[in-house]
């Protein structure tokens, strides 16, 4: 192949050495090495009878330079040649030199390789097709120097294309002509089989007089829509006796007639809706299956599922739950949702469910249902008496006029956990083989959701119950007003294990709990109960500030293997004799990771005590805590809370806080159960966590003690009681 730049010798300059020589002479010659010389004039032949060239365009300079080979494909010379590149864009079709333009950049900003195929209109008048490859050469700098590429023309391999495409579509396609009076005038051999008729019958003869069945079908009138507007017209279409199939059909005029394309796509037709059925059940199992995904209540779960249903499969459908006990199915059975594809006959479908369970009879396709556990279907309108008996019931039953009823068990783990009614009227006929296993599918996701919800609804019962069972009743010391409020969390997914508890201790003092253990599940709230019952039984035994209360609870959790984390804050209201003297109190608490408390001060000012908080509790075995100090003054009151009264999704925790904060403060002047009533109502309500709150309010002591501030067995004595308690363990009487 000839090198851009390099010079080329003419075949004529160097005869061959053995044209004259004897055999012996000659062959010696000839098996002896080319030189470059030699090598370079074979390779540039056999290029040019190949139809490659090769050209160089220097970026720098912006000249081009071609080979004869390629200068010949464009039907130029050297010296008609300009060696610029507007010289070779003049003759490449308009239509191919964006792209080609676009190809060339590329690699020249990254240095790389290109492949276009384009148009070149020769001065002659002829059009070659050239497919172009190579590479931009980097220079020194790193840049693209220079690009080169050599081109092959590939007009007559497009050619033969077209002629091998053309042969294939006479080969697999049916064809046929018929003249301006609908004669055959030529039949291939694709639609002779087809057919199935010897083509020397039809030729000549009428096509409506050899197929009288297919006058009035999509052929007659396409074929004749043909021939009367010169449209070509495509079109699927089914072909009566003799043949039975479809067709894909392309009519075209065609000397003063119809020419017919068609192909037999008669599998193809059923395997689409075989294809078209299976993907109608995956939509719908899919739907129901994301519409129950996070729904976990079983009659907000009917009532999700059944929009899925009607109209995809029934035009209308009634879900029932069965609950678990031992009474008769019609005790236990409930009609709980009704959805009609009619809007005006959704009352009516109301009023059947409404009365429908305590008129079914033992024959109803609900009952057989129910007695054998699976799935119970009849076509025809049933008959007055057969499903229900006379009253309210049949009247609504013969108003919606179902032609076909289906009744679906919903089962979960080996056990009926409700039952969907599906009916259709005259017009969508009987239930299919491919709706009914649509259904089986469906039904077996809805009944397994119902199944989760009757489980979860279980556990969260337990869940709550033990939590509430935990949450004791509050102390009344003296002077000392104590309040506390626990809602559980808004969505049924979420078991929390948010406690609190308050409790007096034998030195007179007063201790506050919150926390939160981590998890949201049964787990949690035992947790919670192991931890709770920990630190109370630890206050006690061990009268200690709550830095080391909380201390020894981290080694209690990890001795006896709780297993769990929480956060919390031990608080203690002390009565020191020095400020005792002047009505005051001491708050002090340790913060275990827990939000701060908030203390509202009698002016009605409210601050949140940031103190630096410790590590959750069950971190680990030993963890140095801190306590916090700070004067309470009469009429102040504090508040321990946990998270989700303060936080939001997609809200960062500092505005919950400072939230909290401005809302205690405007509702300072109420009293402090009303208080706690208003945070939960405005501040709790919808909450996606627990909530629990834990409020003291320190009433002055100069005064008469209020009445909502406790009993008349006070601090104080219930101290002088704890002195009396006797070595051996026995208190006097």
């Amino acid at each position: 192949m000839h090198v851009p730049g390099g010079g080329r010798r003419a075949a004529t300059d160097d005869p061959s050495p053995g044209d004259d020589a004897p055999d012996g002479a000659g062959a010696g010659v000839r098996d002896a090495p080319l030189g470059d010389d030699e090598r370079r004039e074979l390779l540039d032949v056999a290029a040019r009878a190949g139809g490659l060239g090769t050209f160089r365009w220097d970026l720098g300079t912006r000249t081009l330079r071609w080979d004869p080979g390629l200068l010949e494909t464009f039907g130029l010379d050297a010296r008609t040649f300009a060696g610029t590149m507007a010289a070779l864009e003049a003759r490449i079709d308009p239509q191919d030199l964006p792209h080609l333009r676009h190809t060339l950049r590329a690699a020249v900003a990254t240095c790389g390789t290109y492949q276009a195929e384009f148009r070149v209109h020769r001065p002659d008048g002829a059009t070659r097709w050239l497919v172009v490859r190579g590479r931009a050469v980097a220079g020194a700098d790193g840049g693209a120097d220079h690009v080169v590429g050599v081109t092959s023309d590939t007009t007559a391999l497009r050619v033969g294309e077209e002629r091998v495409q053309q042969i294939l579509e006479d080969m697999t396609v049916g064809y046929c002509w018929l003249d301006p009076d609908w004669r055959f005038g030529y039949v291939n051999a694709e639609a002779e089989r087809i057919f199935g008729v010897h083509r020397g019958r039809l030729l000549g003869r009428v096509l409506w007089e050899l197929f009288p069945d297919v006058v009035g079908t999509p052929f007659e009138r396409e074929y004749r829509q043909v021939a009367r507007t010169g449209a070509p017209a495509v079109f699927d279409a089914w072909y009566p006796a003799p043949l039975e199939a479809w067709f894909e059909v392309r009519a075209v005029p065609e000397r003063g007639g119809v020419a017919a394309y068609f192909t037999d796509v008669t599998e193809r037709r059923r395997a689409l809706e075989l294809a078209e059925q299976a993907r109608s059940r995956s939509e719908i199992v899919a739907a129901v299956a994301g519409a129950l995904v996070e729904i976990l209540d079983p009659v907000a779960a009917l009532e999700a599922v059944l929009p899925h249903l009607v109209p995809a499969v029934a035009d209308f459908a009634i879900a029932s739950v069965l609950d678990e006990g031992h009474g008769t199915w019609q005790q236990r059975l409930h009609d709980v949702a009704a959805l009609h594809a009619d809007p005006a006959m959704q009352p009516v479908l109301d009023e059947y469910r409404a009365t429908r369970v305590a008129a079914l009879t033992s024959t109803s396709l609900v009952a057989q249902a129910l007695a054998g556990g699976r799935r119970v279907l009849a076509t025809g309108v049933p008959l007055a008496g057969e499903v229900v008996t006379e009253g309210p019931a049949q009247d609504a039953l013969t108003r919606l006029a179902p032609h076909a009823r289906v009744v679906v068990p919903l089962r979960g783990r080996g056990h009926v956990r409700g039952l969907l009614t599906l009916g259709r009227g005259t017009a969508r006929g009987a239930f299919t083989g491919a709706e009914l296993r649509a259904l089986r599918e469906v039904m077996a996701q809805i009944g397994l959701a119902l199944d989760n919800a009757h489980l979860h609804a279980a556990r969260r019962d337990l869940a709550e119950e033990l939590q509430r069972s935990l949450l004791t009743e509050l102390p009344e010391p003296d002077h000392l007003e104590l309040a506390a409020r626990y809602l559980p969390a808004a969505t049924a997914a979420q078991i929390g294990g948010d406690w609190y508890d308050a409790f007096l201790v034998r030195d007179g003092s007063t201790s506050l709990v919150i926390g939160d253990v981590t998890g949201h599940d049964l787990r949690a709230a035992v947790s919670m109960a192991q931890i709770r019952n920990l630190l109370r039984g630890g206050a006690h035994a061990v009268v200690q500030p709550p830095a080391a209360v909380l201390s020894a609870l981290d080694w209690a959790m990890h001795d006896l293997a709780v297993g769990a984390m929480s956060t919390a804050v031990l608080a203690r209201i002390e009565r020191p004799a020095d400020l005792a003297a002047h009505g005051l109190r001491l708050l002090r608490w340790a913060n275990a990771g827990h939000l701060p408390p908030l203390l509202l001060h009698p002016d009605g000012t409210a601050e949140l005590l940031r103190r630096p908080p410790d590590m959750l509790l069950g971190l680990r075995a030993h963890t140095e805590r801190r306590d916090h100090a700070l004067v309470l003054r009469p009429g102040a009151t504090v508040l321990l809370y946990t998270d989700g009264l303060v936080e939001r999704r997609g809200e960062r925790l500092s505005a919950g806080l400072e939230r909290l904060r401005a809302h205690v403060e405007g509702l300072a002047g109420l009293p402090l159960q009303e208080l706690c009533d208003r945070l939960v109502d405005e501040l709790a309500a919808g909450s996606e966590d627990d909530v629990a709150i834990l409020a003291v309010r320190a009433h002055p002591e100069d005064r008469p003690r209020p009445r909502e501030a406790g009993p008349e067995v006070l601090p104080d004595d219930l101290a002088a009681r704890a002195d009396l308690v006797l070595g051996d363990g026995t208190t006097p009487d």
